[in-house]
């Protein structure tokens, strides 16, 4: 005897998050890979430019860990898009400074994201793109803006290399 699949009774919306995040993360990281960068490398970028941060606080931001946020600034060192500096604030602390180049860069990768942006809420009419944006903003900042306590850790989706 075969036993029933539940019914769903509600949309199911980790499917439907996830899969338009990953096909949205994939679009951004092609388009930035055009001119040699990845989200982390524009994320760090960006983050760096608006005031002078820590590599902490720069990875916090960009929900990054130790190793990951050292392996991003290396390669924006190795690009000469950015450098490692003391903090005036606190000599100890490492801040990450953005190189002309960098500021460079950094503006045309927030136009190639701001572009990947655009393009997929120009595939909704104007009056769904206004109310997706305003229902994930009531979700990211109210229900859904703190994670839950889980017995087990739970993983983000993996990027593909």
């Amino acid at each position: 005897m075969t036993a029933m699949a539940p019914s769903r009774t509600e949309p199911d919306l980790s499917f439907l998050l996830d899969h338009t995040g990953h096909v949205l993360r994939t679009r951004m990281a092609a388009a930035l890979a055009e001119i040699g960068l990845t989200a982390r490398m524009h994320c760090v970028l960006v983050h760096a430019l608006q005031e002078e941060r820590t590599q902490i606080q720069l990875a916090e931001i960009g929900d990054m860990d130790k190793t990951t946020m050292v392996v991003t600034i290396d390669a924006l060192e190795k690009a000469g898009l950015a450098e490692r500096r003391p903090s005036r604030a606190d000599r100890r602390a490492r801040i990450v400074a953005v190189t002309d180049k960098g500021a460079q860069v950094a503006k045309r990768s927030q136009e190639i994201v701001d572009g990947v942006h655009r393009a997929a809420l120009e595939s909704l009419r104007e009056e769904e793109a206004e109310m997706l944006v305003r229902a994930l903003n009531l979700l990211a900042t109210g229900h859904l803006g703190t994670p839950a306590e889980a017995p087990q850790a739970v993983r983000r989706a993996r990027q593909r290399g």
